[in-house]
C-alpha cells in the first residue's frame, strides 16, 4: 500500500478557487493511477477525478468537468486537483486515493489506499 496525505482544503466563496495536493510515499508512485473522491455529510463517497500512471489519461465526474483539473508529478510523488469556479455543492471532504493498477478508473473498489481527507467548504 501507499501512504497518502492531502492538503490545501479550506473555506472559499462561491466562484473562487482552491488547489488540493496529495503527497504519496511507500510505493512506486509512478506505476499507479490516482484519483480524487469526495464525501458530503449524509451522502455517499463519490468519484471526482482520476489520472493514469503517466498522466496522459484523465477522467472527471460530469459535475466538475470543465472546472476541475487533475495533474500529477511523478518526480515529486505528488498529485493535485485545481478547483475553479467552486460552487456550494462542491462542499465536502476530499480524499486522495491510489489505484490498484496503472489505468485511470472511477470506481472506489479499484483503489486500495486512501488519505485522511481534507475539508473543502464553499460559501454562497
Amino acid at each position: 500500500q501507499v501512504q497518502l496525505v492531502e492538503s490545501g482544503g479550506g473555506l472559499v466563496q462561491a466562484g473562487g478557487s482552491l488547489r488540493l495536493s496529495c503527497a504519496a510515499s511507500g510505493r512506486t508512485f509512478s506505476r499507479y493511477a490516482m484519483g480524487w473522491f469526495r464525501q458530503a455529510p449524509g451522502k455517499e463517497r463519490e468519484f471526482v477525478a482520476a489520472i493514469s500512471w503517466s498522466g496522459r489519461s484523465t477522467y472527471y465526474a460530469g459535475s466538475v468537468k470543465g472546472r476541475f483539473t487533475i495533474s500529477r508529478d511523478n518526480a515529486k510523488n505528488t498529485m493535485s486537483l485545481q478547483m475553479n469556479s467552486l460552487k456550494p455543492e462542491d462542499t465536502a471532504n476530499y480524499y486522495c486515493a491510489a489505484s490498484k493498477g496503472a489505468s485511470a478508473t472511477t470506481g472506489p473498489s479499484d483503489f486500495d489506499s486512501w488519505g485522511q481527507g481534507t475539508q473543502v467548504t464553499v460559501s454562497s
